[in-house]
């Protein structure tokens, strides 16, 4: 295997967990580059479901090390909740890493994201209120505190003098909450460094210089489409998802990058606020949504449905950098009569047409989707174990998306086992 950056290709929640899981297998290193616990992904093996936020999923494979890098924002408490259920379900953290480098998440973040969402009034972007955006606000505004921070008191003493003036200020009079004192926040930072102690890896240009000649996993979280600089601004997460941000977040460079898998579903979920053409708000939406089991992992919310949206994925190829596209939830379709893929936007104003993606969100109100329809296969695709076995109209759509998006399908998931995978050899 190449050295392989997993992305989500549309708004996250497209099932790059399963996939990342899957080649797991082949890595001696598997790197999670950005996001937070705000993400969710979840591997069903053996009929066991293990649910992942922080930790990478490959951890399941005790043969390769995970290492959450500089890019990824860490909530100390979710982490340890997280490590805790993973470990009653037996799995084992000795190969488990963490950067030095990585943010971490503040209660007061977490504060300022709850007050920010409770009174954006339409500017509502619909977050997990994990305290996400607030600490990538703070490690731009060059006032986050970073893990190694907790192993130093001289610097983690000069930083909290630098940075509780500002943030004390802030918290009062812009926010209207309560302030924090030193104490309580060296003594809660002495909790997080015995918490993370175990874990924190120094010596990790030591350690990435000895993978140099492995392979190497690159775990993104969210998706192309909630990028903070490509996405659907402003509903977007705030780090970059893309495969171009394995080689900030991850402490390699872009030549270390060989392969990205950009992973989509045969129809389009979102969870939150922001546009979304081809959304289905009728039966047909209600029923990808039940047979999909489209609920989020992180926050539980009810995932909004729409039918496969070849202008964002096409737009995902180009800016996500995809050279592969594992193809997610496919039998989802098993008992559709018909199949719809959205080629296009019109524009009900003027009857402009889009075939590339229309960066700017406020027009999206007036876009309407422009379909292509093919015939359903009505026929189980779940024990099907290679793309000879499929039937010839699941073939037809395969086909009809690589031709829309420009990228070839190299591995179908009929299933959330591991062993429902399809691995493409055309």
């Amino acid at each position: 295997m190449k050295n392989t950056v997993v992305i989500g290709a549309q708004w996250g929640d497209e099932g790059k967990a399963k996939i990342t899981d899957l080649l797991a297998s082949r890595a001696d290193l598997i790197i999670r580059y950005q996001g937070g616990c705000n993400a969710g992904h979840t591997v069903v093996t053996n009929g066991v479901t293990y649910k992942f936020h922080l930790i990478p999923s490959g951890i399941l494979y005790n043969k390769a090390v995970c290492f959450i890098g500089a890019g990824v924002v860490i909530h100390p408490e979710s982490f340890e909740k997280e490590f805790n259920e993973l470990k009653a379900q037996g799995v084992k953290f000795d190969n488990l890493k963490i950067s030095p480098l990585a943010t971490i998440t503040m209660p007061y973040n977490i504060e300022v994201d709850g007050w920010n969402e409770a009174n954006s009034g339409k500017g509502k972007i619909g977050t997990t209120k994990r305290g996400i955006g607030p600490t990538y606000t703070d490690k731009m505004a060059r006032i986050a505190l970073k893990i190694q921070d907790l192993y130093s008191f001289e610097a983690l003493n000069e930083k909290l003098d630098m940075i509780l003036p500002i943030k004390n200020k802030t918290l009062e009079k812009v926010y209207g909450l309560e302030p924090y004192t030193k104490d309580c926040l060296i003594s809660l930072c002495e909790t997080y460094a015995e918490l993370f102690r175990p874990y924190v890896c120094f010596e990790w240009q030591d350690m990435l210089n000895r993978f140099k000649d492995k392979t190497i996993l690159f775990e993104g979280a969210q998706g192309v489409m909630l990028d903070i600089d490509y996405g659907t601004y402003p509903f977007v997460t705030s780090s970059n998802p893309i495969g171009g941000g394995a080689a900030t977040g991850s402490g390699y460079g872009p030549c270390m990058i060989q392969d990205v898998v950009g992973v989509t579903k045969a129809y389009v979920t979102r969870v939150g606020e922001g546009p979304f053409v081809t959304e289905l708000t009728d039966e047909t939406g209600k029923r990808i949504q039940d047979v999909g089991h489209e609920f989020g992992v992180t926050t539980g919310r009810p995932r909004r449905c729409g039918w496969f949206d070849a202008v964002i994925m096409k737009y995902a190829v180009l800016v996500g950098g995809i050279t592969n596209v594992a193809l997610t939830k496919l039998d989802v379709f098993d008992d559709f009569d018909e199949i719809k893929i959205c080629v296009a936007y019109k524009d009900c104003r003027n009857d402009k047409v889009y075939t590339t993606y229309p960066t700017d969100v406020f027009i999206h109100k007036y876009l309407e989707p422009i379909y292509e329809t093919v015939e359903g296969w009505k026929t189980s695709l779940s024990e099907m174990k290679s793309y000879d076995e499929l039937p010839e109209n699941t073939k037809k759509y395969i086909a009809k998306v690589e031709d829309l998006i420009g990228a070839p399908v190299g591995i179908i998931s009929v299933g959330p086992d591991r062993e429902q995978t399809i691995f493409v050899e055309k």
